[in-house]
């Protein structure tokens, strides 16, 4: 099986020791996406909704960097500091996919890097 790393030009760089993506065989495995802003590194300001889109629009950078698009993705994790804000991820995640939707988990968590308040990793099928 062939292993790649996938860097995407428009997805915010790295801030850990982490690729944007790894694709093993057809199948590409995501690394969390926050909601950085990738011209100035810094997390996008507007609340929740705001950081939902900044995340999916660096998810669709690095996804494209693959050579797939959001149709090609099957699961899905989210991370919500607040799990009250389900309806908006959801909201959000609306516009970017098509039924079928990918499998998806959302997880509550204390805290995320940056103080961000969602962070989405995945899972595609090229």
């Amino acid at each position: 099986m062939s292993k790649s790393v996938i860097q995407a030009d428009k997805a915010p760089k790295a801030i850990a020791p982490y690729s944007h993506a790894i694709k093993a065989g057809n199948t590409v495995y995501l690394s969390g996406q926050v909601p950085l802003d990738p011209a100035t590194m810094k997390l996008v300001e507007g609340g929740f909704e705001a950081q939902c889109v900044q995340v999916f629009e660096n998810l669709k950078a690095v996804i494209e960097a693959a050579g797939g698009s959001f149709k090609d993705v099957v699961k899905l994790n989210a991370f919500l500091t607040d799990l009250a804000n389900t309806p908006v991820l959801n909201q959000v995640m609306e516009r970017y996919f098509d039924k079928p939707y990918p499998a998806r988990a959302a997880i509550g968590i204390a805290a995320l890097p940056l103080g961000s308040l969602v962070e989405i990793d995945g899972i595609v099928v090229l």
